[in-house]
């Protein structure tokens, strides 16, 4: 139903004779162009090429999958092309390498339209996140498998709500969420299908996973103009250095954001990263500040890194760091924190167990 990379030194080549001059909106705003390129069949192209395209008349962008998610539980549109070269990208295989099928907006509407039909649980503007999907489910399938309740379930649906998807069990929420790699700096595509989603399914929710490096503040009106309502914004890290050394970018009007968002209106949760050796306590603490600066009730998802792509030769955090770095943001004052990618880092039931004993069960995201 819905159904060899780069080298990292290429993406500054400065050999291109600046390919971002005639086509960088952010440029044209007066901030940076990302510098970064995406593999394709011709070589190293600048990702807003590589993803995006005008044809018969029609704005188009390259889409990898489209997929009822989990544990998300939306449908989550994997995008192709990003303005990130990120080192750990778990999704690196369709976000630096421009592959997939082309799509308008009509195109993606019209699919819309069709999950709606199998929505399971409609929820409200507040809770158009990632982060509240671990309220609803534990996503172990239980009951429909076995007709009784996971050890872990929250006790909020019925088995009639739970769906199996390609990525597993769970509900089907009244959520469209754009993810996969990062356009945004190229808002144009997403007004036009975020005004038709809101024209032909009003009660569908628009979501977008983003690094944020697109989100300068002319972007952010324009898609808030174009209702949609929340956001996942990815921190990845609060030193320039790091993020830079990570991302390939830097994180300048990044740390900015979370008050940009929230002033505007629009629904946040922040995603962050413990990564060993790189992304750490301090990382984290620094984060959760300013986080907590702007709110301490802004949903925070604290996931588990594990070794993908470029940095396969990390490894992973212990159960001991998760706990600690997840103590570290509530005592920054941050009142909605969660751990995800649990099993990253607990292998067996008893380990979640010890994990809920150390945290609480609310805590976690299953």
């Amino acid at each position: 139903m819905f159904s060899d990379t780069i080298n990292r030194g290429e993406r500054h080549n400065t050999s291109l004779s600046d390919p971002w001059s005639s086509i960088c909106f952010i440029r044209y705003q007066g901030f940076e162009p990302c510098r970064c390129f995406v593999r394709t069949e011709n070589g190293p192209e600048i990702p807003c090429r590589a993803g995006l395209r005008v044809w018969g008349g029609r704005l188009e962008r390259l889409v990898y999958d489209i997929v009822l998610s989990r544990p998300e539980d939306y449908l989550s549109i994997y995008q192709s092309g990003c303005n990130h070269n990120c080192l750990k990208c778990h999704s690196w295989y369709f976000a630096q390498i421009a592959q997939g099928r082309w799509y308008s907006a009509e195109d993606l509407t019209r699919i819309v339209l069709e999950y709606r039909e199998y929505v399971t649980v409609w929820k409200h503007r507040n809770r158009a996140t990632m982060w509240h999907a671990s309220d609803l489910c534990s996503h172990c399938g239980s009951c429909v498998i076995d007709g009784k309740r996971g050890p872990y379930c929250p006790g909020i649906l019925r088995s009639d709500q739970v769906l199996l998807s390609p990525q597993g069990y769970g509900p089907a929420r009244n959520i469209v969420s754009m993810t996969g790699g990062d356009l945004y700096c190229q808002p144009a595509f997403y007004i036009d299908f975020f005004r038709r989603i809101k024209r032909e399914a009003p009660d569908m929710l628009i979501h977008i996973e983003t690094n944020g490096y697109g989100l300068t503040p002319k972007n952010l009106e324009l898609l808030y103009e174009a209702d949609l309502d929340s956001i996942w914004l990815d921190m990845k890290a609060y030193s320039r250095n790091i993020y830079e050394y990570l991302c390939g970018t830097h994180n300048d009007w990044i740390l900015e954001l979370p008050a940009k968002i929230i002033d505007m209106g629009i629904i946040l949760e922040i995603v962050l990263l413990y990564i060993p050796d790189l992304v750490e306590i301090e990382e984290i603490r620094a984060l959760g500040r300013i986080i907590a600066n702007v709110s301490r009730d802004i949903p925070t998802m604290l996931l588990a890194f594990f070794p993908q792509y470029l940095m396969s030769g990390y490894r992973e955090p212990t159960i001991e760091e998760m706990v600690l770095a997840y103590k570290a943001l509530r005592e920054e004052g941050l009142r909605k924190v969660k751990v995800g990618n649990i099993g990253v880092f607990c292998k067996t039931s008893s380990c979640i167990d010890r994990l809920i004993d150390e945290i609480g069960r609310e805590a976690l995201a299953l």
